[in-house]
């Protein structure tokens, strides 16, 4: 199957069963999506959705993260992955928010990678959901979706490269959407060590399925 063939199957199945897909954090404007963004790093969404609702109480907008202490803001996302760093970061995006930005969540890569916990990924996820620009965050899921389904080669090793991979052959207004396409696929079915093959509507056109049914000595799903 050729690769746009691929991606045609990609996106008709989506663009059908799943048109609007959202992000599973809890925010309620910009500010709250980039801390929530920040904490999800390397944590679970669900994890991340039980903390910020007290985070958010007492620090209700960028002026007031900037002006906590490290320590206060770890006392609140202490069962999150990683909650020394994330603390650190919290205050020192909200400060340079506060500083150069004036509390509003900047609108480029640039500017948002200015400032702690905030990489290309995450800025990606910004634009996207606030923006709505055709960027593409490439985490664990997308890159391991991608690569299973066949839309990225296994050439792709990096995330840039998987990016590129997937703008190169997803139209302008639907790589907003495939971004959690691919996350949300990844999460519930696609998931990494034992993917629900025999739940999955995308097998038709999967290269990893194609593989362990056609591989000698490997357990072949059940059609």
């Amino acid at each position: 199957m050729q690769k746009k063939e691929r991606f045609r199957h990609f996106l008709d199945y989506f663009t059908h069963h799943f048109p609007e897909p959202k992000t599973e954090l809890n925010f309620g404007n910009p500010y709250e999506l980039l801390v929530a963004v920040i904490l999800s790093a390397q944590c679970t969404d669900k994890r991340i959705n039980q903390i910020t609702p007290a985070l958010f109480a007492r620090f209700p907008e960028p002026e007031s993260l900037a002006a906590a202490s490290v320590d206060e803001v770890f006392s609140y996302i202490r069962s999150v992955s990683y909650p020394n760093n994330k603390a650190k970061h919290l205050v020192g995006m909200a400060r340079i928010l506060m500083d150069e930005f004036g509390g509003e969540v900047p609108g480029t890569v640039e500017e948002l990678t200015r400032m702690p916990g905030v990489g290309r990924k995450t800025a990606h996820v910004i634009l996207s959901i606030v923006y709505n620009q055709p960027t593409m965050a490439v985490d664990t899921h997308v890159f391991r979706v991608s690569h299973r389904l066949g839309l990225a080669p296994l050439t792709a090793t990096t995330p840039l490269a998987v990016e590129k991979a997937l703008t190169a052959y997803i139209p302008l207004q639907y790589v907003p959407k495939a971004h959690h396409w691919l996350i949300l696929h990844g999460r519930y079915i696609c998931v990494a060590r034992t993917p629900k093959c025999l739940e999955c509507p995308l097998t038709h056109f999967c290269k990893y399925y194609e593989r362990i049914r056609l591989a000698p000595g490997l357990r072949k799903p059940k059609e």
